[in-house]
């Protein structure tokens, strides 16, 4: 159990959602073991023995989620509500508490997965695993940011933006546009590839580039290749940065069971495969491309509050399309709108989603075009801004 909390601890830091010492985490063993001692640690298990989990997280977020969710949460007492995709898939709402009390904790942990405690930090359990919490803590982080810089943008529109709003604006965009400027992918295997098993080094090491660029949040993403009549492609729910032992071959004539645990999203890789000339598929989350999806300059709109599954409007990012799609493979799955968008583009943004990139060889361009297309959403977002 201490090799767990310590491997957790040390990916909320590397990720950058945390500074180092701040995670605390808790898993059931025997006993309940911490990731190390502290005075909040009483408080936090009455959580743990109100609940039916198996671990808990608490922490402070690094200083820019910090400020970001600080800003959230002071006119809202109850909860906050982002509409990207992974709030509305797992999260649904974040409940608010304006102090670390344990009866708060637990009335809010008994309906949903997180609660953000303002001036502290966020709680988050698991109920099978300590993984359960860092994912869950990752994604309140995520849609925070997006959901702040979306409100932003509408706020500069509206000429309502106050100066604690613009001095985060401030600060977190040079954070961003310097991290974004030192991401270079030098892969060590270069396409076509003719094997199965130098295909599978190539997109373990791709994925793993990918969460470690932050160009994906917690275990969220997914990535897979051509190899003649083979996609291979990572399981559903798999880590990005673990994919070791999690990807699947799926014949393309369905003569294997192996598509039954690919990604949920198999169904939209196999359609790009079979009408483009990609090899590779990337699927990440950068921020500013899910931002730019939700920004819409249309008033009235028969489709507004269902604009994920059926937005009616044409939008593009310079010459990449955003297009409406739930996950899956349901009557609104994004397996029907993200292929013929991919067509003759470098990728496809789906709507609060993420971004889906493709390489015609291999990785390295597919990883490229994720970040050229995030960086092109960033300036756009920027433009925006000042005009």
């Amino acid at each position: 159990m201490d090799k767990l909390l310590k491997k957790y601890n040390d990916k909320l830091v590397e990720q950058g959602l945390c500074e180092e010492g701040q995670p605390l985490i808790c898993g059931l063993d025997d006993n309940l073991v911490w990731n190390r001692s502290d005075p909040l640690c009483s408080i936090l298990e009455e959580v743990v023995a109100s609940l039916n989990i198996n671990s808990l997280l608490f922490a402070k977020p690094s200083r820019g989620y910090f400020s970001i969710l600080n800003y959230l949460t002071k006119d809202k007492p109850g909860a906050i509500y982002p509409q990207d995709c992974e709030t509305r898939t797992f999260l649904h709402d974040i409940p608010v508490a304006v102090e670390l009390d344990a009866d708060k904790i637990i009335e809010a942990l008994k309906r949903r997965k997180s609660i953000v405690v303002r001036d502290r930090g966020i709680v988050t359990f698991g109920i099978v695993s300590v993984e359960q919490a860092f994912i869950v803590y990752s994604s309140v982080c995520f849609a925070a940011f997006v959901k702040f810089f979306t409100d932003f943008l509408y706020a500069v529109r509206e000429n309502k933006v106050d100066s604690t709003q613009q001095d985060i604006f401030l600060n977190a965009v040079k954070v961003y546009e310097d991290f974004l400027q030192k991401i270079k992918f030098v892969p060590s295997y270069e396409g076509p590839f003719d094997s199965a098993e130098v295909v599978i080094k190539a997109m373990i090491e791709a994925a793993k580039f990918t969460v470690d660029s932050r160009m994906v949040d917690s275990f969220f993403g997914n990535i897979s290749y051509r190899l003649a009549d083979t996609i291979y492609v990572s399981q559903t729910a798999s880590s990005l940065d673990e994919l070791a032992g999690c990807i699947d071959p799926c014949p393309l004539d369905e003569s294997s069971c192996a598509g039954a645990t690919a990604s949920s999203e198999y169904v939209a890789h196999r359609d790009i495969f079979l009408t483009t000339q990609a090899l590779a598929i990337l699927h990440g989350h950068p921020k500013f491309s899910v931002i730019m999806s939700m920004v819409c300059n249309e008033k009235e709109c028969k489709s507004r509050g269902l604009c994920h599954i059926k937005c009616p409007k044409k939008r593009s990012i310079a010459d990449i399309p955003i297009v409406p799609g739930e996950v899956g493979t349901g009557p609104y799955g994004l397996c029907k709108t993200l292929p013929a968008a991919v067509k003759g583009k470098r990728g496809a943004i789906v709507y609060g989603h993420g971004l889906f990139t493709v390489g015609k060889r291999d990785f390295k361009d597919a990883f490229a075009n994720l970040v050229d297309i995030e960086k092109a959403c960033f300036r756009e977002y920027l433009d925006r801004v000042k005009n």
